[in-house]
């Protein structure tokens, strides 16, 4: 695993003010991005790099700081556009009720404010439920999906997980001993036994931008929630899903019964990894996208 310039996503609670974080570690520094206003709500962005477009999707409360390694490995290929989802980092959570729709639209406007007619479109876990619905609901702006650590619905034990999750934000001691545990589903062994994680866990408690717990709740809500079966179909897009064959959570068979469902989709399980082979193995993740892309391009 790479040790220099780690860009990875870090959630901790802070237990003093009742609110989630994710932090980008990186040796290059955090990016600068701006607000967007492409309707009621103002949505923090970042830009970078020239050549076809490419939007990337967090999942459950993250912000661009958790594709850092596709911003700088991948800008000199293509112009790269991350966002900041409703309720997490510099983007506000409005009053109300929030929904895969929402975000999806969320995603839509982002490109419409920046004036791309279409992109790629990549996305991880909650996000790559995100990627799905922006491919079904605004299907002219999707060039291309690829989506990591994905599911068309959750199973019974990704819906345990995940209220796992909402009870280990209120019930854990310490915002290190909720690191410590949330990040035992979603990082590699070898992460943990590396001492990447336990990097991770002391980075992350100096990140400014904070999440409510309550928002990230909302969040798992949405997500464990939502059903894309019976559409999926509709996806005319070509897709790329992929899946860590260690991943415990979004486990490879949820992903591959999202490429069954997905006309002309391919899978690939990429074996020793985790639920984020973006951020553990960025060059062969970008790589693998890079390929991808390149083939939709000469297609296209």
């Amino acid at each position: 695993m790479r040790q220099d310039g780690l860009t990875h996503l870090c959630i901790g609670y802070n237990f003093a003010e009742g609110v989630l974080a994710l932090v980008s570690a990186t040796g290059w520094g955090v990016r600068v991005g701006e607000h967007v206003r492409p309707g009621d709500l103002e949505i923090w962005t970042d830009q970078v790099g020239q050549g076809p477009n490419v939007l990337l999707i967090g999942g459950a409360g993250d912000t661009v700081e958790s594709w850092q390694f596709q911003l700088d490995g991948l800008a000199d290929r293509y112009r790269l556009i991350a966002f900041d989802n409703r309720g997490a980092g510099r983007t506000a959570m409005p009053e109300g009720p929030v929904s895969v729709e929402m975000m999806a639209d969320d995603a839509a406007q982002v490109l419409r404010a920046l004036g791309v007619a279409s992109a790629h479109v990549a996305g991880f876990s909650g996000g790559s439920i995100i990627a799905q619905e922006l491919a079904l609901r605004h299907p002219e702006l999707v060039r291309s999906l690829v989506l990591q650590s994905t599911w068309p619905v959750p199973d019974t034990y990704l819906r345990s997980w995940g209220a796992f999750a909402r009870w280990l934000v209120e019930s854990a001691p310490s915002e290190r001993a909720f690191l410590e545990a949330f990040f035992l589903d979603i990082y590699t062994a070898r992460a943990h036994n590396d001492g990447t994680v336990a990097q991770f866990i002391d980075e992350v408690l100096a990140f400014p931008h904070k999440q409510r717990a309550a928002d990230l709740q909302r969040y798992l809500d949405a997500f464990l929630d939502h059903d894309t079966t019976d559409r999926l179909p509709q996806i005319t897009a070509p897709t790329l899903v992929l899946a860590g064959g260690q991943d415990s959570t979004a486990r490879p068979p949820l992903g591959r019964a999202v490429a069954e469902l997905i006309p002309g989709a391919r899978f690939e399980v990429m074996e020793e990894e985790g639920h984020q082979p973006f951020q553990e193995i960025p060059q062969e993740w970008n790589a693998r996208v890079d390929a991808f892309w390149r083939e939709v391009e000469a297609r296209g």
